[in-house]
């Protein structure tokens, strides 16, 4: 149905429904980490920023932290610079560092930024070396093969943790209307820069500014049980459960341990959401339904509209 077909009624139900998410989250703070399909695909790029204006206008302060893995190796192509991986993380020497500064820094931050300003919202872009609110320390990547008596450490570079987040910045910015969006760059004490997993970002964020909720866009339909269903409600105890006894395995593991942490670090909730569909943030706060695997402190009360 069109907007230009669209009964009247509809559009006033709609916002009926959403009066009482608006008035419970009004003044809270939203930190979205973005990335996936919703950063790759026009529909998807326009009704993200679109979200993130509408969050603002209505008193919710969206943060948004954002990836670019695929633009990174995109530009290292262009360059012929070789793209190697350990564990699933990119070895990144000095030379692969400069890029993914360019890529982070410049090209995806500076396009988000312009996307939700071309929405009428007021971004402001940001990397962690900014204001040094992201303390970084090189990431240790252990490797233990079964004939080996001990693990051997792998350097992988300018691999980063996250250390120390200092919240100034972002809650200057905030509090004066914009909304920061943060590339996932920290800095050392000797000011070394550091690449860091954006999810990672995103949860240490979301625990120091008291989020709250946190929000990791991906490119599924939540966490799913055997039968493919996905599980939401969840408390952190039935989450820990699960990781103990393999339900929770593979590729979604780091994400629902970053999200896991962050509840357990005093964000309200975590939502592990599908980027794919269209509007997922505003879904997710607005609606019962939902579109994703919803984790709380809660007990068995935890409902998605927690």
């Amino acid at each position: 149905m069109t907007e230009q077909t669209r009964d009247p009624r509809q559009v006033v139900e709609v916002l009926s429904e959403a009066l009482p998410y608006i008035q419970r989250f009004s003044g809270k703070t939203v930190v979205v980490k973005y990335g996936g399909n919703a950063m790759t695909e026009d529909p998807l790029i326009d009704s993200f920023a679109r979200d993130m204006v509408l969050m603002k206008e209505v008193g919710i302060n969206p943060v948004v932290v954002h990836g670019g893995g695929p633009q990174i190796g995109e530009l290292l192509g262009k360059l012929n610079i070789e793209s190697r991986f350990v564990n699933g993380m990119r070895v990144t020497d000095a030379e692969t560092m400069d890029v993914v500064e360019m890529v982070l820094g410049g090209l995806v931050n500076k396009g988000i930024v312009n996307l939700i300003n071309q929405c009428g919202g007021k971004a402001i872009g940001l990397t962690g070396k900014d204001g040094a609110q992201i303390r970084a320390r090189q990431l240790k990547v252990e490797h233990q093969s079964p004939e080996m008596t001990a693990p051997e450490i792998i350097d992988i570079g300018h691999v980063g943790e996250v250390e120390h987040i200092s919240t100034d910045l972002i809650e200057m910015l905030a509090g004066r209307d914009f909304i920061p969006v943060i590339a996932p760059i920290g800095v050392d004490a000797s000011g070394r820069s550091f690449n860091i997993n954006a999810d990672l970002v995103a949860g240490k964020v979301a625990e120091a500014l008291d989020a709250e909720k946190l929000m990791l866009l991906t490119n599924v339909a939540g966490l799913m049980n055997a039968d493919g269903e996905v599980l939401t409600g969840l408390s952190t105890a039935q989450v820990d459960a699960m990781i103990a006894d393999g339900t929770i395995h593979g590729g979604m593991l780091p994400k629902i341990r970053c999200a896991l942490e962050s509840v357990k670090g005093g964000v309200a909730s975590a939502h592990i959401i599908d980027g794919r569909v269209p509007h997922a943030t505003l879904l997710e706060i607005f609606t019962n339904a939902g579109v994703g695997t919803l984790i709380t402190n809660a007990g068995d009360e935890a409902t998605h509209d927690a």
